[in-house]
C-alpha cells in the first residue's frame, strides 16, 4: 500500500514538471490562454443567455395592410411557450375571431372570416410563459403589441350624369374623400375590373368623336387608382400616379367585346371578332408582358366560344361552345385530349374564390330557369328553379361559402306589356332557403357586388323621375347608387331579414368593390 502511494506521488511530481516545462514555451501559454478565454466567453453566454426572457421575435403581419386573400398571421417566439397561456393571454382588438395552430416556436392564427376593411388592428400578449421542461415554471415573457391594417372600403363605379357621365369614378369610404375621376372626358367606359389588391382596373372604352360614336369601336386600357395597399414601411415614391391611362390593346384590325381579368392579375381574355370576316370571332389571350393571341389547344386549332369565364386558378377558361358549357385550358401546352364538357348548363355566372363551386344557369323546356351549384368533384346541385320566364341576372357567393346572394326577375302580370321586375336575394346554402332582400320595381337590369369582406353589397337602380311643366309631361332617366350593409347574421329560422338599404349621395352604375 505504502509503495502505492509513492508511485502515485512520483507520476503526480513528474506530471507536474512536464506542463511547467511546457507552460515556459509561448506558443503554448498563448493556447492554454485561449482555451480558458473561450471556456471563460462559453460560459458568459449562457449564463446571460439564460436570464433572455421569452418575446416574440416576428410578427408576419406587422405594418402590413391586410385583404380578403390573407387568412392567418404568424408570431414566432425566441423560445418554447406554454401553448395554454399564450391562447389565453392573445388580445386582438378589434375583435378577430380565429383559431390557433402550432408548429415548434411558430404559432399561426387563422381567421375564420375575412378581416374587415377599412379598420386598423392591435395585437397584444403578456402574461404568457414559456414552457420549461414540460413543466409550469417558465418565465413570463415580454410584452409585445404589434398593429396592422386592413385594406381601404373602396369602390369604382361609372357616372352616369354631368362631369363624371361614361366615366370611371372611385370613392375611398375609408378616408372620406370626394370622389376621384380616373378617366378624361374624351373616353365613355363600358367595363372594368380591378387588378388585384386594387391599384389598377382594366376598362373597355371608346373614343367620344365628333360623328355618332359606337360602343362597338371599344379599346382597353388599365388605369392607376392611387390606392395605397403598400405596408406603410415602404416608400411613398413607389406609388403610382392617379389617373395614369395606358391603352394595352387596340382595334385596328379586330373589334373588342366582353372581356375578363385573371384572379392573379396576370391574364385577361377578350372577345374579339376580325373587322374584315365575322366568322374570325373568338377569345383572345393578353398576358402581361406579352402580344394578345387567339386563344388555341395544343394543336393550334383556335377555340371558338360564346359568354366565357377565367377560372380562379388563373389556368383555365369556363366558356359556353355548342349547347353547353366546356373547360379549355389558357395555356395550349396544358391541353390534354380529356376535354371537360358539362352538356346542360346554357350560362356561367360565378366562382367561390378558391374554385371549389360554381353557379350555373339550366334554361329548361317549360321557360322556366334552374340555378345550380357545380362543385370541382363535378358534384350538381339545384339550388332554385324560376316562375316560368323569370331570370336569374347574376348571383356573388360569402367568403364564408354558406349564402349566396342572387338577383333574380320574376315576370309582373301586366295586360298592357311584358315586364319583369327584378328583385335581390339571399340562398342560405346551408338550409336550402331563399330569402328576399330587396325588390325593384319599374327596373329591368340591375348590377351588384359584394365586398370582398363579406359585409356590404352595392347596387344600382335605375329610376325614372316625371316632371310637369306647362301641361307637359317630360320623364327622365337616373341611375342611383345604393349601400345593403350586412349587419346582421342571417335568420336561423325561416323568417325574414331585415335589412335597411341606404342611398349613396351619386349617381352612376356599375359599382365594384376594390378587392
Amino acid at each position: 500500500m505504502v509503495n502505492l502511494s509513492k508511485t502515485i506521488n512520483n507520476l503526480f511530481r513528474k506530471t507536474q514538471n512536464i506542463i511547467l516545462e511546457e507552460l515556459q514555451q509561448p506558443l503554448d501559454r498563448a493556447a492554454i490562454s485561449l482555451i480558458i478565454g473561450i471556456s471563460l466567453l462559453i460560459c458568459l453566454v449562457f449564463i446571460s443567455g439564460v436570464k433572455i426572457a421569452p418575446k416574440v421575435r416576428d410578427f408576419s403581419w406587422q405594418d402590413q395592410k391586410i385583404g380578403f386573400e390573407d387568412t392567418a398571421f404568424i408570431l414566432n417566439f425566441n423560445r418554447p411557450m406554454n401553448h395554454a397561456s399564450v391562447e389565453k393571454n392573445l388580445q386582438i382588438e378589434p375583435p378577430l375571431p380565429g383559431k390557433v395552430s402550432w408548429a415548434g416556436r411558430r404559432m399561426a392564427y387563422t381567421v375564420l372570416k375575412p378581416v374587415a376593411y377599412g379598420n386598423q388592428y392591435t395585437v397584444k400578449l403578456s402574461g404568457a410563459k414559456e414552457r420549461f421542461y414540460g413543466l409550469d415554471k417558465g418565465e413570463v415573457m415580454e410584452p409585445f403589441q404589434g398593429s396592422f391594417q386592413s385594406r381601404d372600403r373602396a369602390f369604382a363605379y361609372i357616372g352616369f350624369n354631368g362631369e363624371e357621365k361614361g366615366r370611371l369614378v372611385l370613392i375611398n369610404l375609408t378616408k372620406q374623400q370626394q370622389p376621384i375621376l380616373l378617366t378624361p372626358q374624351n373616353l365613355e367606359v363600358l367595363d372594368f375590373k380591378f387588378f388585384p389588391k386594387g391599384k389598377k382596373i382594366v376598362f373597355s372604352a371608346f373614343e367620344k368623336l365628333n360623328e355618332a360614336p359606337s360602343p362597338l369601336e371599344q379599346k382597353i386600357y388599365t388605369v392607376t387608382t392611387g390606392i395605397n395597399s403598400q405596408s406603410s414601411t415602404e416608400k411613398s415614391e413607389s406609388l403610382e400616379v392617379v389617373g395614369k391611362i395606358e391603352k394595352i390593346l387596340d382595334n385596328s384590325e379586330y373589334q373588342n367585346l366582353k372581356f375578363d381579368l385573371s384572379l392573379n392579375g396576370k391574364i385577361i381574355v377578350i372577345q374579339r371578332v376580325n373587322r374584315k370576316n365575322v366568322f374570325d370571332a373568338g377569345p383572345w389571350v393578353l398576358e402581361s408582358g406579352k402580344k394578345a393571341r387567339p386563344l388555341t389547344n395544343k394543336d393550334g386549332t383556335i377555340q371558338k366560344g360564346g359568354d366565357f369565364l377565367i377560372t380562379p386558378d388563373s389556368q383555365g377558361l369556363l366558356m359556353l361552345q355548342g349547347k353547353g358549357t366546356s373547360i379549355v385550358p389558357i395555356n395550349p401546352e396544358t391541353d390534354s385530349e380529356d376535354l371537360i364538357f358539362l352538356p346542360k348548363f346554357g350560362r356561367i355566372l360565378s366562382f367561390t374564390k378558391d374554385g371549389s363551386m360554381a353557379t350555373m344557369v339550366k334554361y329548361n323546356q317549360d321557360g322556366t330557369r334552374s340555378l345550380y351549384i357545380v362543385t370541382n368533384q363535378s358534384e350538381e346541385r339545384e339550388l332554385l328553379r324560376t316562375l316560368p320566364y323569370g331570370n336569374i341576372i347574376g348571383t356573388e357567393f360569402d367568403p364564408t361559402k354558406t349564402i349566396l346572394y342572387c338577383l333574380l326577375t320574376e315576370v309582373v302580370e301586366d295586360t298592357e306589356e311584358y315586364h319583369e321586375q327584378p328583385y335581390l336575394a339571399a340562398f342560405d346554402l346551408q338550409r336550402n332557403h331563399l330569402i328576399p332582400l330587396v325588390i325593384f320595381p319599374n327596373q329591368r337590369s340591375v348590377n351588384m357586388d359584394l365586398s370582398p369582406d363579406g359585409l356590404v353589397l352595392l347596387f344600382d337602380q335605375m329610376v325614372v323621375i316625371s316632371n310637369k311643366e306647362e301641361e307637359q309631361e317630360n320623364k327622365e332617366k337616373i341611375s342611383r347608387l345604393w349601400m345593403l350593409p350586412l349587419n346582421s347574421k342571417i335568420p336561423e329560422n325561416n323568417s325574414e331579414w331585415r335589412l335597411q338599404p341606404e342611398e349613396l349621395p351619386m349617381t352612376g352604375f356599375s359599382p365594384n368593390w376594390a378587392p
